[in-house]
């Protein structure tokens, strides 16, 4: 059987023409009275022996009902909710109508036993770390400006986005789209910083010690503080409802959401959890705000991903005996010519294996220059093999030079006797050395060509390199 508290608060006053207690009209802006308010709060002992199941309904036509359960709120005309754990709850009923907020008197009803069943759902033991615990969650983004997650602290979203099945961003699927205005842009918080300052915004604690509890301390809003208050997660719906708290958010964003306590659900893990907002629609259009957090326990113990820098194809080759001879000069009595890479990049700074610059233009005017362009044009090296000897030959811009050359194989540097690469002396860049090292060498090199360090800078681990191919 149920227990149903009823109120029923129609009075009738005589004297007064053309109205009654059974058809009482009111007029369309007018504010109802307390006697029009009829609603009932009915706890159902055949669902649960200590009256943890509670069904709230609204019988006034006309209004908007909003309850708050304590625990939650719903503006339902017919809701049902659950208390998990024992104790006295106050439910508040009140109907929004045109000429105002008409508020009835608070309703106690007592819960007599625990009923866990109703918060062992994945998502309430992710979200609080289940009954008898607590889990604090931390936005993800900290004061060196690093998100540890993911690639920013806030999303945007359509209206109708919503639920994210997989936990992926939405990709135009079905999945956490729920309606026509579906769309998403996840900014990298490092290439959109004004999303939010960096720091340390604080934390919200969700418990399930003794009660639904939620804790949120907002550090970089002092006019909220640390607020104390009760929440609601509705598991089917992928809701949250705060009760006397605000979710944990930035100034930015503050003026811009009228209820930072109605919460959608976008995904929630163990260590991660997004949660939405409703934008208003005169601060750059209605949209869903989603804030990235990730859990207190994740943050304290995460490590930033050592990576592997990615060293340049054909770093610091290894050759045959005989195949960087062969490379240079095609082969036994066999002569190659080989012009600076001047159409496409001809120098670099290889540091660590790494290069930087892409094509001329990376270092102009300063390194690579007009000068450099005439130069190249008419000007080029060749390495022979012939009858035995190594011989080196250089034409610049017409004027033939030329020697001998070795090649130690353990180290890959060719000794130049008496000669260097192409000069150009109105460069900063010039390479005067007379002992150059493979430093870049490929087995496409017919197409791909090769590059020369030509002065290294050990502190840097850093190659001044000249890119030569085969015109």
């Amino acid at each position: 059987m149920k227990t149903i508290y009823k109120i029923s608060l129609f009075l009738c006053f005589l004297g007064m023409l053309f109205t009654s207690c059974e058809d009482h009209e009111y007029e369309m802006g007018s504010k109802l009275d307390i006697s029009n308010i009829d609603f009932k709060i009915e706890q159902d002992y055949n669902t649960d022996a200590g009256g943890n199941t509670v069904i709230l309904t609204s019988n006034t036509p006309g209004i908007i009902p909003v309850w708050d359960y304590g625990t939650g709120k719903s503006n339902r005309a017919v809701d049902t909710i659950n208390f998990a754990f024992a104790g006295d709850y106050e439910i508040k009923f009140s109907a929004m109508t045109d000429g105002g907020v008409v508020e009835a008197e608070p309703v106690t009803i007592s819960v007599t036993e625990d009923n866990f069943n109703y918060v062992q759902d994945p998502l309430w033991i992710m979200l609080s770390g289940g009954v008898g615990n607590s889990k604090t969650w931390v936005l993800d983004l900290d004061e060196n400006g690093v998100s540890k997650y993911f690639v920013g602290p806030q999303f945007f979203y359509g209206t109708d986005n919503g639920w994210l099945e997989d936990g992926e961003a939405w990709d135009g699927g079905d999945s956490g789209c729920y309606g026509e205005d579906c769309w998403n842009w996840s900014p990298d918080w490092p290439g959109n910083q004004w999303l939010m300052a960096a720091g340390d915004y604080g934390s919200m604690t969700f418990s399930l010690d003794g009660g639904p509890y939620v804790d949120v301390n907002h550090l970089m809003m002092p006019s909220l503080g640390e607020e104390n208050g009760t929440y609601y997660l509705d598991a089917n719906a992928h809701t949250l409802t705060l009760t006397n708290a605000e979710m944990l958010h930035n100034t930015e964003n503050d003026a811009c959401v009228d209820n930072w306590a109605s919460i959608r659900i976008f995904s929630l893990t163990e260590d991660t959890m997004q949660l939405g907002v409703l934008r208003k629609d005169n601060c750059d259009g209605a949209a869903m705000l989603v804030f990235n957090f990730i859990s207190k326990e994740y943050s304290d113990n995460w490590v930033p991903e050592e990576t592997e820098p990615e060293i340049d194809e054909g770093y610091n080759p290894s050759f045959e005996s005989g195949e960087l001879l062969n490379m240079l000069t095609g082969g036994t009595g066999s002569g190659r010519v080989w012009t600076i890479d001047a159409a496409g990049n001809p120098i670099d700074w290889i540091a660590g294996g790494i290069g930087w610059t892409e094509d001329a233009s990376s270092s102009y005017n300063w390194g690579w220059n007009d000068d450099w362009t005439a130069i190249a044009g008419n000007s080029w090296i060749r390495f022979d093999q012939w009858n035995g000897a190594q011989t080196y030959t250089r034409n610049q811009s017409g004027v033939e030079t030329s020697g001998t050359f070795t090649i130690d194989e353990t180290t890959n540097e060719i000794t130049l006797d008496g000669e260097t690469l192409i000069q150009n002396t109105s460069s900063s860049l010039n390479p005067t050395t007379n002992i150059i090292k493979v430093v870049k060498a490929y087995d496409d090199y017919e197409t791909k060509g090769i590059w020369f360090g030509t002065s290294y800078d050990e502190s840097k681990d850093e190659w001044l390199s000249f890119h030569y191919i085969i015109p």
